[in-house]
């Protein structure tokens, strides 16, 4: 349990004794991490279906202490909500710890890539319980509770996705030059397009295979601290072109038609509405996915995110390609371009 404070200790203790477990018979297990900063551990016992997972993430800036506090109101409402996500049995925002729920070892990427079983059905229900979250969810939510804007808006859409490509991606990781006129027009369109659909929904940000775990026939969302109202088609596009599993395009397809048929059963006007808008969020997902990956690799030495850049640049080359949007065209030259500067760089290896 190293780097874990005394008082956090002390308290877990305190709930596995009110709980009849014998602090004794526990075991804790550092979790490998992500793309965070924070600590995981799961907590074990010799007694079967016991486990809990303990965060730490100390609110050292405003920014992790803002983050934390998204974690347990939007955790707490989603659960009230009957969405499946954790449940959270303890938490300190002080000190930025929180006690929760285990959702299962096996996350959805790692049911892609075992190839043991029908892994598009386990998508078929994942899809039933976004809707039901962007939904419900959106249902007296407080965008107090948000960390880092109230909604999904033209700011996220051009400062922490366009100019997150631009500066991460293109500048940092590529060595290319730091001002990007020239897809200024482009930029502009996308955040001007895409912030016009309905966005009364709530929506997760991060909502890809990592932050979904399978448990037997069970699905549990995870990392929804990002959460904010917005438009349905932002975290189908973030399932859809996640570069972990990096589906087919036969199965992005198949994923896409079967939310497309959940949201006309629930409402058939929202569904012209998300067909509408979906290319545009689609977009505005993979520059996030560059620039982070790209961020990552650069800036916090995680050379493992390295490996899924080419799926992500292949995949909004796609899908600028896709879109026939004139007005997209000098970002769609730039990341063909760049496609084939890939495509080279392969054959010659």
């Amino acid at each position: 349990m190293d780097g874990m404070e005394v008082s956090l200790k002390k308290s877990i203790f305190d709930f596995l004794r009110n709980t009849g477990v014998n602090p004794r018979d526990v075991v804790f297990h550092r979790l490998q991490p992500d793309g965070s900063i924070r600590l995981f551990w799961r907590i074990t016992s010799s007694e079967p279906g016991l486990s809990f997972i303990v965060m730490l993430n100390p609110p050292s800036d405003e920014v992790a202490r803002r983050e934390n506090f998204a974690y347990v109101m939007i955790g707490k409402h989603l659960h009230l909500k009957g969405i499946p996500v954790p449940k959270i049995y303890m938490y300190n925002l002080e000190l930025g710890w929180i006690l929760m729920e285990d959702m299962g070892q096996k996350s959805l990427q790692d049911v892609v890539s075992s190839n043991n079983e029908d892994f598009m059905a386990v998508y078929d229900k994942v899809l039933e319980h976004l809707l039901v979250m962007q939904i419900e969810g959106a249902k007296d939510f407080d965008p107090a509770w948000c960390c880092q804007t109230e909604k999904y808006d033209r700011v996220v859409m051009r400062h922490y996705e366009a100019n997150y490509f631009r500066d991460a991606f293109l500048c940092l990781y590529l060595g290319l030059k730091k001002e990007w006129p020239e897809l200024e027009g482009s930029f502009n369109h996308l955040a001007e397009t895409g912030s016009s659909a309905d966005s009364n929904f709530f929506l997760h940000r991060d909502f890809q295979s990592r932050n979904i775990m399978v448990s037997k026939s069970n699905i549990g969302f995870i990392d929804w601290q990002g959460g904010r109202l917005g438009p349905l088609g932002y975290d189908l596009a973030s399932l859809i072109i996640d570069p972990y599993p990096d589906l087919s395009p036969d199965q992005r397809d198949k994923v896409y038609e079967t939310y497309s048929v959940l949201i006309k059963e629930h409402n058939a006007g929202s569904a012209e509405s998300f067909k509408r808008y979906f290319p545009y969020l689609a977009i505005q997902r993979n520059l996030q996915i560059l620039g982070a990956f790209s961020f990552l690799t650069k800036i916090r030495h995680k050379p493992k995110f390295e490996a899924y850049i080419p799926a992500a640049l292949k995949s909004l080359d796609n899908l600028l390609y896709h879109a026939s949007d004139q007005r997209l065209s000098p970002l769609r030259d730039l990341v063909r371009d760049l496609q084939s500067e890939q495509k080279n760089v392969d054959t010659s290896n």
